[in-house]
């Protein structure tokens, strides 16, 4: 059974439109996409149907299954929307502020019975949880890009999360198909991210004293560890300003040296990886 019968999903970009799909292939709920941009909330609606379309391509989903996919996720751009539901999921872009400034505003208007998560990929959720008044009800649920492709969901207790929340998330997660790992203490970055970025620091110093070029440390790491992507290869698909920003974000909690050098040049630059055609690799060319 459905732990309840409408999510809303608050912020229309990749990951907040890709939840919601991977919500409606399930059937079990009734789910609502909240954006204050009526232009995001049809980018979001475009980008789904090419997901769906692509998966009747490929014969993974019937013409059917797509359509009724895309017609349970309902757009709006009012937080008035989150009226009946029973959990709201925060997909908003990663900057604390601009989250906390959406959690005291679900404060007000999610129901009070609602759980309130963040699909934050590095922020832990009490920095969230303190802008309501019921951080008993308050937990992350980090999904990974993309939504409808990977399975793993993190779902990460704060210090004040009760037990039934976190019982809810987890129930939730498997209701939609993918698998959850729970975290029973918060920490900067969660599970998967501190591992990657371990992994992502050596290979900067690498690069940095001269060991060894980019491109045959990611051949190193996928040939030698078997991972699909070299870590250089995962911070240009991430957005290397994506990673330079929760750097920064956990050296001011936690303490430790600056970014390095060559970090913090191409970030300034704009190189940013995938998205601007260049990072460690250059994606103009192809």
């Amino acid at each position: 059974m459905a732990p309840f019968e409408k999510l809303a999903v608050v912020g229309a970009g990749t990951m907040g439109s890709q939840i919601a799909l991977q919500t409606a292939y399930s059937g079990l709920y009734e789910i609502v996409l909240i954006d204050s941009s009526p232009e995001q909330l049809v980018k979001a609606r475009e980008q789904n149907e090419k997901l769906v379309w692509r998966g009747v391509e490929k014969g993974r989903l019937t013409a059917d299954r797509a359509q009724t996919a895309l017609d349970r996720i309902q757009p709006a751009t009012d937080l008035e929307a989150l009226s009946g539901a029973g959990m709201v999921i925060e997909a908003v872009f990663e900057d604390l502020g601009a989250k906390q400034g959406v959690w005291r505003q679900l404060n007000l208007h999610a129901p009070p019975e609602a759980v309130l998560a963040s699909n934050s990929s590095t922020i832990a959720i009490s920095r969230l949880a303190e802008q309501t008044d019921r951080p008993e009800q308050c937990c992350n649920m980090h999904f990974f890009h993309p939504v409808t492709v990977m399975e793993l969901c993190e779902v990460v207790r704060g210090p004040r999360t009760a037990d039934q929340t976190v019982d809810t998330a987890v129930e939730f997660v498997r209701s939609i198909g993918r698998v959850p790992v729970v975290m029973n203490k918060e920490i900067h970055g969660f599970i998967v991210n501190r591992i990657l970025f371990a992994a992502a620091e050596e290979a900067l110093h690498l690069l940095e004293e001269g060991y060894a070029s980019a491109e045959d440390i990611d051949v190193a790491v996928k040939k030698g560890l078997n991972w699909p992507m070299g870590p250089f290869e995962l911070l240009d698909f991430s957005g290397l300003d994506i990673f330079y920003g929760a750097r920064e974000d956990r050296r001011k909690l936690e303490g430790g040296p600056g970014a390095p050098t060559v970090l913090k040049e191409m970030v300034e630059r704009g190189e940013l990886g995938r998205k601007t055609g260049r990072g460690f690799h250059d994606y103009a060319r192809g």
